[in-house]
């Protein structure tokens, strides 16, 4: 972890990308690991889209519980929550909730959805992390999707002989200029949310079928405060970028 107090860390965008293409396993996910960070990014104009892989189906351990309905309510809630953080396009692609797998089916459908929508920049959730502090194992679902994520946008999205068959559909290799990952045991950048810490949790309560806000405002707080903590602002949220561009993209442009 970075020292404290450690402003360096911060964001700070030489490059502020048109749309962001954010692809994450579960509703709720993006909420609870970005939902600050983007709603500060459409509040200057970046246009961001969702893509929630999985159907969300095993939201409950009701015995009773409705599945297909259960379904429906997440989906409206993540909807919800995506207009309150300024998102107001949204796909679900239906995996089974709790059993993904990062195959290349799912590596093709990911492929499919970036090479169509052609964003600047890719969120997805970090494959590399197992264990997150005492007491919590990253879900599966989590790890299968940063895979398949990270895969798509590398090699598969940019490369045209894999997967022919998107060709025949007309979508062409399209690269994408960063990555940022979350939920990550490796933190380099931190992005600044104390503006929009609260916009993160009106997202979040969307999520009624899961959360309650006297359920998750303490450990937010702290968890994000403890973020904001590493680079002295009250409250962040942290990410390890890569970015596929030259560090000072405005001067390769000009020599382009």
């Amino acid at each position: 972890m970075a020292e404290a107090d450690n402003p360096d860390r911060l964001e700070r965008e030489a490059r502020i990308p048109q749309r962001v293409l954010v692809m994450m396993a579960h509703p709720d996910d993006i909420e609870f690991g970005v939902a600050g960070t983007v709603a500060a990014w459409t509040r200057k104009g970046v246009e961001v889209i969702f893509c929630l892989i999985t159907d969300g189906a095993a939201g409950s351990n009701d015995p009773d519980v409705n599945l297909a309905e259960l379904i429906r309510t997440r989906q409206a809630e993540q909807r919800a929550a995506a207009a309150v953080l300024g998102v107001s396009e949204v796909h679900f692609l239906g995996y089974p909730d709790g059993t993904l797998e990062p195959t290349l089916g799912l590596r093709r459908d990911l492929t499919r959805l970036i090479r169509r929508l052609r964003p600047d920049r890719v969120v997805a959730q970090d494959p590399a992390t197992i264990f997150v502090r005492r007491g919590y194992i990253n879900h599966p679902d989590h790890r299968a999707a940063g895979e398949a994520a990270l895969y798509a946008v590398f090699p598969s999205a940019e490369t045209r002989p894999i997967f022919p068959e998107l060709l025949t559909e007309g979508l062409e290799p399209h690269k994408v200029k960063d990555l940022y990952l979350a939920l990550t045991l490796e933190p380099d950048t931190w992005v600044d949310i104390s503006d929009t810490f609260e916009d993160k949790i009106e997202a979040l309560v969307q999520h009624r079928s899961q959360v309650s806000e006297e359920r998750v405002r303490g450990f937010v707080e702290n968890f994000n405060g403890e973020n904001g903590r590493v680079v002295g602002v009250k409250y962040a949220e942290m990410f390890r970028v890569m970015k596929f561009y030259d560090e000072e993209p405005a001067a390769a442009e000009a020599e382009a």
